[in-house]
C-alpha cells in the first residue's frame, strides 16, 4: 500500500470537529452499531482494568452507553489508581463504577470482583529507557497476576503495533501473521505481555484477544496533535519516521469492544490501526495549510517505520466511522480554535525503541 497525503481528500462538508472537551468527550464515547451488536453477544458484568489512562475513561463509558442501548443493566467497573479524582467524577457521572486499585497490588487484585468480561488497558511506555525494570514489571509481571486473577473470564488484551520491527513504507505495514521482532526494551516488553497472556489462555482455555493499537488519536494528543502544536510554535518536525498509521481513538475503542466477541484459545490477534500509510511530510504541510503555518524540517524520511496493516479489523469491522481525511480536518480545526491539549507527546518519531 503506498502512502498518500489526503491533499486532495478532505471532505467539502462533513461532521464538524467536537468544539469543546465535552463534546469531544462525548464523541470518543459514542458506540457505534457494532458495538451495541457485541454486547448483546457476551453476558454479565465488563471490567476495564488499567481504565484511568488517555483512552480508558472514553472505552469504559461507551462500554456503559453502548449496553444501555442493547437494554443491559450489567455493570461497566473501571479499575486503576484513579490519581485523577476527576477521571472517577467523570465515569460516575456517566453510570461507570470505579474501584482504585494498584494492579501491582496481590491482595488488592484478589479482592476485585469477578467478571466474566475483561478488557486490559494497563501498561507503561514513557520511561523505558530510564527505568527499564519498571517497564518490564508494569508490562509482565501485571498481565500475569490479571491473567491469573481473571482465569476463565473473557479477556481482551490491549498491545501495541511496537512489537513488530520497523518495515518498508511501500509495503503496507506489518500483518498479523507476521512474526513479532520488536525495536527496543518497550516493545520486547509488550511482546511478553502478549506471551504472559498467551500462556494463560493455553493453559486455562481462556478465550482471548490481543489489539495491537497503532496509534490512537485524541484530538488532544496522539501524532497529529504533535505535528500540529509543532506548527503552531514553530518547532522543527523530525522527518526520520517519515511514514505513520493512525485512527481515532473512538474507532480504536469501538474495535477493541468488539474484539470481546471473537476472544478465543489461542488468541486471536488483530491490528487497530488505520487504513492509510501517512507521509509525516505530507500531513503536516496539510495540517500547515489549514493553521496557517509553514512547516519547518529536519531529517530525510526513512525507507522504513513502524507501520501496520489493519485489512483484518477493516473485515471484521468495516472502515472507521471517522476517515483519516476527516481527522486531519478535526486536528487542524481544534488547535487553531485554541483548544486544550494533554501535554503527552508521542515521541513517534523514535526509530531505536528507546523510550
Amino acid at each position: 500500500m503506498p502512502h498518500r497525503s489526503l491533499a486532495s481528500e478532505l471532505p467539502l462538508t462533513a461532521e464538524p470537529a467536537p468544539v469543546d472537551d465535552r463534546a469531544l468527550e462525548e464523541r470518543l464515547s459514542r458506540p457505534t452499531p457494532g458495538v451495541v451488536e457485541a454486547v448483546r453477544g457476551i453476558a454479565g458484568d465488563v471490567m476495564v482494568l488499567g481504565a484511568g489512562g488517555k483512552m480508558g475513561p472514553s472505552l469504559a463509558v461507551m462500554v456503559r452507553r453502548a449496553l444501555d442501548v442493547a437494554g443491559r443493566s450489567d455493570r461497566v467497573i473501571a479499575v486503576s489508581r484513579f490519581s485523577d479524582h476527576a477521571v472517577q467524577d467523570r465515569l460516575h457521572a456517566n453510570n461507570v463504577q470505579t474501584i482504585a486499585c494498584d494492579l501491582a497490588d496481590r491482595s488488592a487484585m484478589a479482592a476485585l470482583p469477578d467478571a466474566p468480561s475483561v478488557i486490559y488497558m494497563a501498561g507503561q511506555k514513557f520511561g523505558t529507557a530510564r527505568a527499564p525494570a519498571m517497564t518490564w514489571a508494569a508490562n509482565v509481571v501485571l498481565p500475569a497476576l490479571a491473567a491469573e486473577r481473571f482465569r476463565g473470564s473473557r479477556i481482551v488484551a490491549f498491545s501495541t503495533g511496537n512489537v513488530y520491527p520497523l518495515t518498508p513504507a511501500n509495503e503496507g505495514g506489518s500483518a498479523e501473521r507476521d512474526a513479532p521482532s520488536p525495536v527496543g526494551e518497550y516493545g520486547m516488553s509488550c511482546l511478553g505481555r502478549e506471551r504472559v497472556f498467551e500462556f494463560h489462555a493455553l493453559r486455562d482455555g481462556s478465550p482471548l484477544a490481543l489489539v495491537r493499537l497503532n496509534y490512537a488519536i485524541d484530538l488532544r494528543y496522539g501524532v497529529l496533535v504533535d505535528l500540529a502544536r509543532k506548527l503552531l510554535a514553530g518547532e522543527t518536525i523530525d522527518l526520520r519516521m517519515g511514514y505513520v498509521n493512525v485512527i481515532w481513538q473512538g474507532d480504536a475503542s469501538a474495535q477493541a469492544i468488539q474484539c470481546l466477541t471473537y476472544a478465543t484459545s489461542p488468541p486471536f490477534v488483530v491490528n487497530v490501526a488505520g487504513p492509510e500509510v501517512l507521509s509525516v511530510r505530507d500531513t503536516a504541510l496539510l495540517l500547515g495549510e489549514r493553521l496557517g503555518r509553514h512547516p519547518v524540517f529536519s531529517g530525510e524520511p526513512g525507507r522504513e517505520a513502524l507501520l501496520s496493516n489493519s485489512s483484518l479489523a477493516r473485515e471484521l469491522f468495516g472502515p472507521p466511522a471517522v476517515s483519516t481525511s476527516q481527522l486531519i480536518r478535526w486536528v487542524g480545526e481544534w488547535a487553531a480554535r485554541g483548544g486544550s491539549f494533554l501535554d503527552k507527546p508521542t515521541h513517534f518519531e523514535t526509530r531505536d525503541g528507546a523510550f
